[in-house]
């Protein structure tokens, strides 16, 4: 007997879809800074609270077949792709069970069964990886497309420049997507960058471009299906600018004092893209305030039984386990260079 293909999803179910992955970044993020707060977590994190709309929107483009790569501030591309919450906070906390063994941590989680190639703690680190990636995805014909998430200070690397320079020369099937958050760690775009628009640098490749309001999902995701339709056809690489905000500072560290509280409030309020996108499917008719609610609620409980999983269920790593994974070992003795060899 045929097997029968699965019904589409219908709009309340893709809808819902969409605003229980925004509202799971938003709940990971949020006890992800709780946890900072109280020394639970060692190290940097960068949140991504304020942005789910462009992770989401964006991942919504894409096939299970298809690749991304992810930022220092890359937790909700990591939901937006289907990471689980439970995984994604036991590597934050250095556990066994979490995504990388505990040995990524947040600015390198990663889940190459799902096509996420990886954060990285290096801005514009992961562009030449995505370009890369869609390299790999043009020889191999089968028609993936890979996703470059990138933030504003990114673009003025050089890494950026090559890469879309490399991409447009050769049509690699790759949408740069740009996370303008208006601020680099300490510095707004306005003074960091020569152009108001990020978006326009593509014109300097010969590559199409456009700039889309990253706090609606629906304006991302058209955007994004467009671009990845035309890098499945072999026309080559687009750069999309999502002007978005990020809510908390650059890490915990930071405090804020290069922007106003008030432009915070307003972006908190009036900006916020969950809130927008809610306000919107309700006035639509798609989902009313009541399964809204309930999504939040399931939602919370899911994020409270991932806190028990990686902070209670979840043994830390063997130390017999400190190479595995590891593409050099120390060797007794000896230093610089020929201290680290190949694993056999």
């Amino acid at each position: 007997m045929t097997k029968k293909a699965s019904a589409a999803p219908s709009l309340k179910q893709e809808y819902s879809g969409y605003l229980r992955k925004m509202m799971c970044i938003r709940a990971f993020e949020e006890k992800v800074f709780e946890l900072l707060a109280r020394d639970v977590l060692k190290g940097a994190s960068h949140v991504y609270a304020g942005e789910e709309a462009v992770g989401v929107g964006a991942c919504a483009a894409i096939g299970p077949e298809d690749y991304i790569t992810s930022t220092h501030r890359g937790h909700g591309h990591c939901v937006a792709r289907g990471g689980e919450l439970k995984f994604m906070l036991a590597e934050l906390c250095g556990k066994a069970t979490g995504y990388c063994k505990g040995k990524g941590g947040s600015m390198h989680i990663a889940d190459v069964h799902a096509g996420n190639l990886g954060a990285t703690g290096i801005v514009a680190g992961n562009i030449p990886v995505a370009t890369g990636a869609a390299l790999a995805c043009k020889m191999n014909g089968k028609g993936q497309v890979t996703l470059c998430f990138f933030g504003d200070g990114a673009s003025n690397n050089g890494t950026f420049h090559e890469s879309l320079n490399m991409a447009a020369v050769w049509k690699l099937p790759v949408v740069y997507i740009c996370e303008n958050n208006l601020y680099g760690m300490s510095v707004s775009v306005a003074r960091a960058c020569s152009v108001q628009d990020i978006a326009v640098r593509g014109a300097a490749y010969n590559i199409p471009s456009e700039i889309v309001d990253g706090q609606d999902l629906r304006a991302v995701k058209t955007a994004v299906e467009k671009a990845v339709a035309r890098a499945r056809k072999g026309e080559g690489p687009t750069l999309i600018e999502c002007k978005t905000y990020r809510w908390r500072g650059h890490s915990r560290s930071d405090p804020r004092n290069y922007r106003t509280r008030e432009e915070e409030q307003f972006w908190m309020t009036e900006r916020d893209p969950i809130k927008l996108f809610s306000q919107a499917v309700v006035a639509e008719k798609v989902l009313t305030q009541a399964e809204i609610d309930a999504i939040q609620k399931s939602v919370d409980q899911e994020m409270v039984e991932a806190e028990d999983f990686a902070l209670k269920q979840s043994p830390d790593p063997d130390p017999s386990t400190l190479l595995e994974d590891v593409y050099a070992e120390w060797i007794e003795g000896k230093y610089g260079l020929e201290a680290y060899a190949p694993k056999k």
